[in-house]
């Protein structure tokens, strides 16, 4: 796999701040990983894709934006997927109670660090101080202590560092592990085409990707989008080293596609489960015990089917992570490198 130059990799991409809507400079970054790799990249808004000699062998997407906030008015910031995705009660599309309520104390002490969108230039670190729902607005608010010189419209990330404990990988993982690989490929000969999309976070990302094939009037059934999958702790995530998708919320997967994902994945010794199985095995005992049910979930794959009228198809892979949404997302070791053997094969760089 050559582990330890996928390690340096992903830690310098974790270090880089890629907050959804504010992906540009993280763009800059990949292009130079990518080029100094051999790949041809061009850019597009919301879009960069790298290819290889044999651009249509095979087919990868993976979102590159990450959590974070948006400094919205003098030391105010508010979440930023809620702000790029234009979720407002101001507009009769408000986020749920739930959801704020769930985000509310989770960064709660988080350092941060401001940057400027298209460079990346640094423009100052701070610690969110405090979190709370602004009732006459019904949005979530955040204030920062040592940001308070900033302008509106300046991105916030969390600022992050990839931790390695115990064959444990931990950080803000979503999505920069599966988008590290990706890039990691190039290094290892890879002739397809990498998608790297932003504002996934605030369900956009789709948009710019069907854009790109309906701008040369191809399609696919073999696009394979790259992910990480959320599990309530890591003893339920360490059940599998990789997690494959028959559909979800908004449209059924190309079978075929992942099948053949499946039939590697057993050819290889690979352990995987489906998902959206595991989602409807919780939410078949939540209805006997009286338990709180899942949603099958919103995937770029899924709404680029939908909105393609089936025209692109394909299938996700993922890998089981713990710790959704926070600084210390984790995956396994052995996850990882499931995934990278995974990809090799797909990207015909084993045989």
């Amino acid at each position: 796999m050559q582990y330890e130059p996928f390690i340096d990799l992903l830690k310098s991409l974790v270090r880089h701040p890629s907050v959804v809507g504010a992906e540009h400079s993280f763009f800059r970054v990949l292009q130079r990983e990518l080029e100094e790799r051999g790949a041809k990249v061009t850019w597009y808004e919301g879009l960069l894709v790298a290819q290889g000699d044999e651009p249509d062998s095979a087919m990868f997407s993976a979102h590159i934006d990450r959590h974070g906030l948006i400094c919205t008015g003098p030391n105010e910031f508010q979440y930023a997927a809620f702000v790029t995705g234009r979720r407002s009660d101001l507009l009769g599309n408000s986020v749920s109670e739930k959801l704020m309520k769930k985000i509310v104390d989770r960064f709660q002490s988080v350092p941060v660090m401001a940057y400027e969108p298209w460079s990346g230039s640094y423009r100052g670190a701070g610690v969110i101080t405090r979190t709370y729902v602004c009732e006459f607005r019904n949005n979530l608010i955040f204030e920062v202590e040592g940001l308070e010189h900033l302008v509106a419209g300046t991105p916030v990330a969390f600022s992050d560092r990839l931790s390695i404990k115990d064959d444990i990988l931990s950080g803000q993982l979503d999505n920069v592990l599966a988008a590290a690989h990706l890039v990691h490929l190039f290094s290892l000969g890879f002739k397809g085409t990498a998608f790297f999309t932003a504002q996934e976070e605030s369900g956009s990302s789709w948009r710019y990707l069907l854009e790109w094939f309906r701008r040369f009037n191809g399609g696919t059934n073999r696009l394979i989008v790259v992910d990480t999958s959320p599990y309530p702790d890591r003893e339920q995530a360490n059940r599998q080293q990789l997690v494959l998708r028959r559909k979800d919320a908004n449209a059924s997967f190309h079978r075929e596609t992942t099948w053949r994902l499946e039939t590697l994945c057993n050819k290889l010794g690979l352990t995987y489960s489906f998902k959206d199985a595991y989602i409807e095995q919780h939410n078949l005992q939540a209805h006997k015990t009286g338990g709180s049910t899942l949603s099958l979930g919103s995937t770029e794959m899924g709404r680029i089917i939908t909105a393609s009228k089936g025209f692109i198809q394909g299938t996700t892979l993922q890998i089981p992570t713990a710790g959704y949404h926070t600084m210390a997302e984790t995956a396994t070791v052995a996850a990882s490198q499931a995934f990278h053997s995974l990809l090799l094969h797909l990207a015909g760089l084993e045989h």
